[in-house]
């Protein structure tokens, strides 16, 4: 009688367990995430999301995380912060999932963050590489990407010292990622004793960039950082090279895309912009690389971007860490194991990435490609940074 009544004792707590920890069922942990589907970056949201979703059928067909399924629920933003609250409280509210992964663009987490924590939900490696992923610190900020300030500050001035550069100027988006670039590209200048010859700006969704395309020409700019992401990018160097104006340009990891050399043609040849793991061709001489390339394509009929790679690896390491939390996942648990979690360096070759219960940005090392004939090609080693 004693045994039975101990049994019942524990069966309670279990169920308990269950029924306290949102998104966590005896069969199923629920993942959300928040994509741009529809809006100036749907080409990245949707390659994220098909990355995401890769890895988790793969888990799904081969067994289980202790026991259960994953299942993944995507709502879209259009690149609108207001909308990605609503999205937010849907996927918190209604959807109840267990963790926020992926999300893309640095407004819209930030918007979105404040609903997930007021119900302790971790924002698990947003996609964008924004110091406010990971500061001021909180328990449940998770960030994996080497900054856009730390990106900028470390190649900016690498390239002005290679290239002999004298005159440096920024165009950036008028928003927290356009300021995030280009306040890296400040603070790499300054560490060499120069300052930015021109700063000009654009609103997110702008389409003529003549104005500041001039004033750049004007003061005689040799390196353009740009703090744009696709169809910016595309149409100020398609705009600079239509009057003849051909500085060298880098762009953060945000334009690190192949959409860039697809949409802007042989103009955005010479083009830089920092990376951390190369974008999958088909054709990559590295066979691992290729294979999960080929794999791809099968299954979703197009072919993967840098930004599936970033998704697939997401939910690997979502994977990694729910697994070391144990059985009885909870956000606690979950937490507890993230902060003594190493994620070594990938066959897609990313840096390693390390955690602590003080330190939640992964890696801050970051290098440089450039388009070459139409197509990425990785042109140096990782930067070394404080």
């Amino acid at each position: 009688m004693k045994l039975k009544s101990t049994l019942l004792l524990l069966a309670f707590a279990s169920a308990s367990v269950f029924a306290q920890q949102q998104g966590v069922s005896k069969t199923e942990i629920t993942i959300g995430t928040i994509q741009d589907l529809s809006g100036p970056l749907a080409g990245y949201g949707k390659a994220v999301r098909n990355g995401m979703q890769l890895r988790i059928d793969e888990l799904n067909e081969q067994g289980s995380l202790h026991g259960r399924k994953l299942k993944l629920i995507t709502e879209d933003s259009g690149y609108d912060p207001k909308r990605a609250v609503l999205a937010a409280q849907k996927l918190v509210n209604q959807d109840k999932i267990f963790i926020m992964a992926g999300h893309i663009g640095t407004a819209q987490n930030n918007a979105a963050m404040p609903v997930q924590f007021e119900k302790n939900i971790v924002n698990f490696f947003p996609v964008t590489a924004a110091r406010e992923m990971y500061e001021p610190f909180n328990r449940l900020k998770y960030a994996i990407f080497a900054t856009y300030y730390d990106q900028m500050r470390a190649a900016v001035p690498a390239l002005v010292k290679e290239k002999k550069i004298t005159k440096v100027c920024s165009i950036y988006q008028d928003d927290e990622f356009g300021l995030e670039v280009f306040r890296g590209g400040e603070a790499g200048l300054k560490s060499i004793n120069m300052e930015f010859t021109e700063k000009t700006t654009f609103k997110r969704g702008a389409t003529d960039f003549s104005s500041q395309v001039a004033r750049m020409k004007s003061a005689g700019c040799e390196l353009v950082v740009l703090g744009t992401i696709i169809r910016e990018t595309v149409g100020t160097i398609g705009e600079s090279r239509k009057t003849g104006f051909n500085p060298l340009f880098i762009g953060s990891s945000a334009a690190y895309t192949d959409l860039i050399h697809k949409l802007g043609g042989k103009a955005m040849d010479g083009m830089y912009a920092t990376m951390t793991v190369p974008h999958p061709y088909l054709d990559e001489a590295s066979k691992p690389i290729s294979f999960w390339a080929n794999k791809y394509k099968t299954k979703f009929n197009e072919d993967p971007t840098v930004f599936s790679v970033y998704g697939y690896l997401i939910l690997d390491n979502f994977i990694k860490a729910a697994q070391k939390a144990g059985p009885n996942l909870t956000t606690d648990s979950f937490v507890a194991a993230m902060d003594t979690m190493t994620f070594s360096t990938d066959f897609f070759g990313g840096p390693e990435a390390t955690f602590s219960k003080t330190k939640h940005l992964g890696s801050n090392r970051s290098r440089l490609a450039q388009i070459q004939d139409g197509r990425w090609k990785v042109i140096s080693d990782y930067y070394k940074i404080d």
